[in-house]
């Protein structure tokens, strides 16, 4: 597998395509068939209790997936999320960010399958695991 879009390129099109999440994401690390990325946590991405919530982590390991998809097939902005599993394992420690690490374990013509793990920056102890696949849109032909 070649990268064929680099970290700075990454970031610019998610804020493009999804402006909505701007800043809340970071892009540690990119290499072929991995990818890390970060939430950066805040209080918005807080449940009672103090923790962070499901629905955050969830954002977390569908981007991340996003991207370890994107950073090897270009800018396909369609490409969409067909499946997802996550399993919650722990309680993520408070006040620091989650870190994911996605690998893609598979890589078709239109279809990838990303793990990913998710960590509570510092821990070794994953709190989440999620499975996705994401469908990625024929190359139209050119005219």
């Amino acid at each position: 597998m070649e990268i064929i879009i680099g970290r700075e390129e990454m970031s610019a099109y998610l804020e493009e395509v999804f402006p909505q999440v701007t800043g809340m994401f970071g892009i540690d690390h990119m290499e072929p068939g991995l990818v890390r990325m970060r939430l950066h946590n805040d209080e918005r991405h807080l449940r009672p209790g103090g923790t962070v919530s499901g629905p955050a982590m969830f954002s977390l390991a569908d981007v991340a997936a996003y991207v370890a998809v994107m950073m090897h097939v270009g800018e396909e902005a369609l490409a969409v999320t067909t499946h997802c599993s996550i399993d919650f394992m722990r309680k993520p420690v408070s006040g620091v960010d989650i870190v994911a690490e996605g690998r893609v374990l598979k890589l078709g013509r239109a279809l990838a399958v990303i793990d990913v793990l998710l960590y509570s920056e510092g821990n070794e102890q994953p709190v989440a695991h999620a499975s996705l696949t994401y469908s990625i849109p024929p190359k139209r032909a050119e005219r």
